[in-house]
């Protein structure tokens, strides 16, 4: 049997795409992230990866269920478990120690794979339109060149990196395309990379999202980029959000809830559903009365003429938005009756989004499980906060900044059938 290919997952967010590679059987030796929700959220995840491995799930059961504080857990596994989990902003004068701690981790072995991709915002077309200087001198802009100090230090036989679509068009000052900078730069610290848009609900993710994935080889041989295997499950984004409880805006807990039988076998085909575990996380926000007149809007207009609401159409009393010239679809009906949902997003925790069931309307904002689950993250992910004062917001932005695991893990166990 071979041994475990290890890798390292740099801006590694909530750990979406490293938890797709660890199910295809890859091992983590490190995970670098600056947010430290993020971090906390990697850390709880390395922990029950490593309890399970040892036949002591009853312990993150326990934890789950309120029984046992974070602390407490983290000091049931090894330390090294906890710590290969690196709280640091990448950048020029953080990467030697974060290279130490790296080496530490390491104990003289190698890393065979290097996955990540910097924050979106400084390529995403959104982000660009929304920012006054269309994130021109943006250091988000130049974080691919610290990922090649990555590959350079390491040389990593493989890396994956994936970013947002507005990659394919972004420019830098002189009108030069990130992308193609990404390349060069990629090229001279030694690899060849290919690059592909894959959407999401191709691979059994229901969800229309599209992600850039670019995956470089070292050397300079070409036609390399994995092929994936695709699965069409034939379903509605009703079976990912069945069996959780109803709810009302403002209900809820982040603790368990009372699981009902889920319909269909989705949730246990994408590896979502849990039967021995608790379901946490299930708590929707408050909504103002503005709000639900809004979600009012753009549940009757998706019902009328099956289209989503353009925020400008709104009455001009219930326009309180600075921005509108962009993001005009930020109150999106999630219909269940579709065969996937709209993006999930990272802003979800103050732009409403609303889901409508064919038999049960509930006039709310999506919860963090169900985004989760739409993100195909397992029932058994725990998202973590600072604190547990409105950590609603800390969880959207993980779950929505992820890449679908369902995704992450067919990229994975593609990268393994041309290995090496």
């Amino acid at each position: 049997m071979r041994t475990k290919l290890k890798f390292l997952d740099l801006f590694a967010g909530a750990g979406g795409l490293s938890e797709g590679f660890i199910r295809a059987g890859f091992s983590p030796v490190a995970h670098v992230e600056a947010d430290l929700s993020a971090c906390f959220t990697l850390r709880t995840r390395r922990a029950w990866h490593w309890l399970q491995s040892k036949n002591r799930e009853g312990i993150y059961k326990q934890y789950l269920s309120g029984k046992l504080k974070r602390q407490e857990l983290y000091d049931l596994v090894p330390e090294n478990c906890i710590n290969s989990v690196i709280n640091e902003e990448i950048g020029g004068s953080s990467l030697p120690g974060i290279f130490g701690k790296i080496d530490t981790l390491l104990n003289k072995r190698r890393i065979d794979l290097i996955v990540g991709g910097p924050p979106c915002q400084a390529y995403s077309i959104v982000g660009r339109s929304r920012d006054r200087n269309r994130m021109k001198g943006d250091k988000r802009n130049n974080l691919y060149c610290h990922y090649a100090s990555f590959l350079k230090q390491y040389q990593p036989t493989y890396f994956v990196f994936e970013n947002v679509t507005g990659l394919l068009s972004a420019q830098d000052e002189n009108g030069k395309k990130y992308l193609d900078n990404m390349l060069t730069r990629f090229r001279q610290v030694g690899y060849e990379t290919e690059v592909r848009t894959l959407s999401a609900e191709h691979y059994g993710v229901l969800q229309n999202r599209k992600r850039v994935i670019l995956v470089g080889k070292l050397g300079s041989r070409t036609g390399f980029f994995p092929e994936l295997e695709k699965w069409n499950p034939n379903t509605k984004v009703k079976e990912a959000l069945s069996g959780l409880p109803s709810l009302k805006a403002g209900e809820g807990s982040r603790g368990p809830c009372k699981i009902r039988k889920a319909e269909g076998t989705w949730l246990d085909d994408a590896k979502v559903h849990n039967d021995s575990m608790p379901v946490t996380c299930h708590q929707a926000r408050p909504n103002t009365k503005q709000d639900l007149d809004i979600y009012g809007h753009a549940v009757n207009l998706w019902n009328a003429k099956k289209i989503r609401l353009n925020y400008n159409s709104l009455p001009e009393h219930l326009k309180t938005h600075r921005h509108r010239n962009s993001f005009l679809d930020r109150f999106k009906v999630m219909a269940s009756d579709l065969p996937f949902a709209h993006t999930v997003v990272a802003h979800i925790a103050k732009d409403g989004h609303y889901y409508i069931h064919p038999d049960i309307r509930q006039n709310r904002s999506i919860t963090p499980r169900e985004a989760a689950r739409i993100q195909t993250f397992p029932d058994d992910y725990y998202f973590e906060s600072v604190s547990d004062k409105g950590w609603r917001t800390p969880a959207f932005r993980q779950i929505g900044n992820a890449v679908p695991v369902l995704l992450s893990e067919k990229i994975a166990l593609g990268l393994l059938e041309i290995w090496p």
